[in-house]
C-alpha cells in the first residue's frame, strides 16, 4: 500500500508525542532470534534502530548469536548441548562464543547499521570491564557459562555521547581474566538497569505473554510484575518464557522504566511498539 504525503505527515504527527518523550533517553533492545537469522527483518530491525537514533534517541543493542554459534560448533564437529536452556560452555565453547559473537556477528551488525545510515560501535563485555562475570551457580555445572557480577557504564556512555550505537556481544571475564558466556536477556537487563534505561526491548520468536500460548489472540498487553508469580502459578508463563519475563522483572525492580517481550518476526516492531498507542508485545510495569 502506497501512503499519500499527507498519510505521511499524519504518520509523523502522531509519531511525534512519542519521539518527543524518549529524546535524549537511553533505550535498550536485546536482539536475538528469528529477527536476526532473516535477511529481510534483519534490515527491518536495523532500520529502526538508526532512525531512533537519528532523532535522538539514545539505543543501545545487545546481542545474542546462538544459531550461528551452532552452526560453527556443528561445522567443527562439536555437538551443541543445552541444559535448562543455557547452552552447556566447555572450554572449547568458550573460545568459539567468544569468536563468533564478539567477532563475527558483532561486525556484521555493525556493517549493517552502517550500511542503513548509522553510526555504530562493536563492542563486547570484555572490552572497558563492560561485563565482569562470575559463574553462573546451578544445580548441574554448566561450564562456563557466567552471571553478570558488575557492568561498568563507562565505555557504552562514552558511545552514545559520541553519537554511536554501542552494539555489545554478551561475553564477559571475570577478575582473572576468564571467558564466560552470559546469556543475552540476562546481560540486557542489567545493562538496561544500570544505565537507567527508560526502556528495555526483548525481541523474541513470539508475540508477547499469551493467556494461552497456542492462541496469538490471547496476548496480555501490560502486566504488573506483582502479577508474575501468580502467572507461573498459573502455568501461563512457563517453559522458556520463565527467563524472559525474570529479567523484565528485574529490569523494572532495578529502576527500568518500562520492559517490554515483542515479536521479531513482525517488521519494524520496535517502532510499532515504541511510537503507537497499540503497541505490540507485552509491557511490564
Amino acid at each position: 500500500m502506497k501512503l499519500s504525503n499527507s498519510d505521511k505527515a499524519q504518520v509523523l504527527i502522531q509519531a511525534l508525542p512519542y519521539l518527543q518523550k524518549y529524546y535524549n533517553k537511553v533505550v535498550v533492545v536485546k536482539y536475538g532470534g528469528n529477527a536476526m537469522t532473516d535477511d529481510e527483518l534483519k534490515q527491518a530491525v536495523m532500520s529502526d534502530i538508526v532512525l531512533l537514533s537519528l532523532v535522538g534517541i539514545k539505543v543501545v543493542l545487545v546481542h545474542g548469536g546462538g544459531p550461528e554459534i551452532s552452526a560453527t560448533l556443528k561445522a567443527m564437529g562439536k555437538e551443541s548441548k543445552f541444559i535448562g536452556g543455557l547452552r552447556y560452555t566447555d572450554a572449547e565453547t568458550a573460545d568459539i562464543v567468544q569468536m563468533v559473537l564478539s567477532g563475527k556477528v558483532n561486525k556484521d551488525l555493525v556493517s549493517l547499521l552502517g550500511k542503513a545510515g548509522g553510526k555504530a560501535m562493536g563492542l563486547c563485555g570484555i572490552d572497558g570491564a563492560i561485563l565482569t562475570a562470575k559463574k553462573h551457580k546451578s544445580e548441574v555445572d554448566l561450564g562456563f557459562v557466567g552471571d553478570v557480577k558488575k557492568v561498568n557504564t563507562a565505555p557504552i556512555m562514552d558511545c552514545l555521547e559520541a553519537g554511536y550505537i554501542p552494539v555489545i556481544a554478551t561475553v564477559g571475564c571475570d577478575a582473572e581474566g576468564q571467558v564466560y558466556n552470559i546469556n543475552a536477556d540476562t546481560a540486557a537487563a542489567r545493562i538496561a538497569s544500570e544505565l537507567h534505561a527508560e526502556n528495555l526491548m526483548l525481541m523474541t520468536d513470539i508475540r508477547g505473554l499469551l493467556q494461552d500460548k497456542d492462541d496469538d489472540s490471547t496476548l496480555i498487553p501490560v502486566v504488573q510484575v506483582s502479577e508474575v508469580p501468580y502467572l507461573v502459578s498459573q502455568g501461563i508463563i512457563q517453559g522458556g518464557m520463565i527467563p524472559k519475563v525474570q529479567c523484565c522483572v528485574e529490569a523494572v525492580r532495578r529502576g527500568v522504566k518500562k520492559t517490554f517481550i515483542i515479536d521479531g518476526r513482525i517488521p519494524h516492531s520496535i517502532l510499532i511498539e515504541m511510537l503507537s498507542d497499540e503497541g505490540i508485545g507485552t509491557m511490564f510495569v
